[in-house]
């Protein structure tokens, strides 16, 4: 089974980032934003980094808000 595509994207100046994951493969993210740095042929630097790993935490956090009152909903029926 196929896992859902997220991506995440990072405008800087003329440069657009765009970072495609499957769900629950974050941690392969991350290691392609710490080759991204080490990758000399671009701009790309640590405080990049630093954003999109923001950005991703930020959207665990509401998938995870979502799952929580997703289970709330279905307690509440029950």
């Amino acid at each position: 089974m196929k896992r859902p595509q997220r991506q995440l994207v990072l405008n800087k100046g003329a440069e657009k980032y765009i970072f495609r994951y499957e769900q629950g493969r974050e941690d392969e993210l991350l290691d392609a934003l710490i080759d991204q740095v080490k990758d000399k042929r671009t701009d790309f630097d640590w405080f990049d980094a630093a954003v999109i790993s923001f950005k991703l935490t930020q959207s665990l956090i509401g998938c995870a808000e979502q799952l929580l009152q997703d289970d709330s909903d279905v307690r509440t029926v029950s």
